[in-house]
């Protein structure tokens, strides 16, 4: 028996408001999420890694600026070869694979903790919005606290050709050089860049595939073809990567600039300020196109992974709090 037919039963037994029905994860069910979302984070970002290259470059580049994700790549690849597409490599995956852990585990963790606090489940279902933002905010916060020093190793060993050969000597120049406040200048930018996305990413996500269930009876859901499931994971992750990179563009280019030490000396919220005023409205969106491909890629095949990782792993569904019925787990 599902969540939603347990629920529906006891509200028809009881009458009035449905009670207060959560699943009860244990730490073996969380380390099984950490470990997909590391997985389905690390393979996905670290697949993308030419795109997010010149991504970067456009974003940094004025020479750049008004390429497109096809003729910025032939130039890098013509002026300092194909090897150069795989820059970064080694902090992306690091990077996303402790962040993609915490995010992932975190999110099913604040989520239902939020469900809690909202008492019963017509309230959790009333107030979902408002419960995915904050699941998918806080488990952002703490997840970029781990990621925040790889990705600025990253973005130099991007922007500036000969930093260092890779993860371990760039990480080291750039704590020797900067300490503890050049690993985290960037703290700031990518909270304001990573928590829009985890909004977009989680939010999206859970109402696409509301609207995708919302007629569909119990039966009919369990019934669904694998392809059918696909299809809808698919659709959902396309427009959630979408959302993700239309809300986070603005901050993610303010990050790249950062990370190369642009900007004027001064506080980090200054520093952005002015960065932004410079940079303009379309500045701040140069290469959203091939950040939207590059986006819409990572989330849906994230979340294509995430569900395929913890059904190998025998982990328990998520929480849902769809309008169509109550809390109940995902199919």
């Amino acid at each position: 028996m599902t969540y939603t037919e347990k629920a529906q039963e006891l509200r028809a037994a009881v009458g009035g408001k449905a009670p207060f029905v959560v699943p009860q994860f244990s730490t073996k069910d969380y380390s099984s999420f950490f470990l997909a979302g590391a997985l389905c984070a690390t393979l996905t970002h670290g697949a993308m890694t030419p795109i997010d290259v010149v991504k970067t470059r456009i974003q940094i580049d004025p020479e750049m600026a008004r390429m497109s994700l096809l003729s910025g790549g032939r130039r890098i690849v013509a002026q300092e070869g194909p090897a150069a597409l795989l820059t970064g490599f080694g902090p992306t995956a690091v990077g996303y694979l402790v962040q993609g852990g915490a995010k992932f585990a975190g999110y099913e963790y604040w989520k239902k903790q939020f469900v809690q606090i909202a008492g019963d489940q017509e309230s959790a279902v009333q107030y979902r919005t408002a419960i995915y933002l904050g699941a998918s905010s806080v488990a952002e916060f703490f997840a970029d606290i781990l990621l925040t020093p790889l990705e600025a190793t990253r973005i130099r060993l991007v922007s500036q050709r000969h930093y260092a050969t890779g993860l371990l000597t760039g990480f080291a120049r750039l704590a020797r050089e900067e300490g503890l406040g050049g690993l985290y200048a960037g703290f700031l930018p990518i909270l304001c860049k990573q928590i829009p996305y985890a909004i977009g990413q989680f939010t999206v996500n859970e109402f696409c595939h509301e609207l995708a269930f919302r007629n569909m009876s119990e039966e009919t859901k369990r019934s669904l073809s694998g392809s059918a499931k696909f299809g809808i994971s698919l659709g959902s992750g396309i427009l959630a990567g979408f959302a993700a990179a239309i809300l986070s563009q603005p901050a993610d280019t303010l990050l790249s600039q950062i990370n190369k030490g642009h900007g004027p000396e001064g506080s980090m919220p200054h520093r952005l300020k002015v960065l932004a005023q410079q940079a303009g409205f379309r500045g701040l969106f140069a290469g959203l196109g091939p950040r939207m491909i590059m986006t819409a890629g990572l989330v849906s095949g994230q979340f294509l992974l995430y569900g395929a990782v913890k059904d190998a792993l025998g982990a328990p569904a998520g929480l849902e709090i769809h309008k169509e019925s109550s809390a109940a787990a995902k199919v």
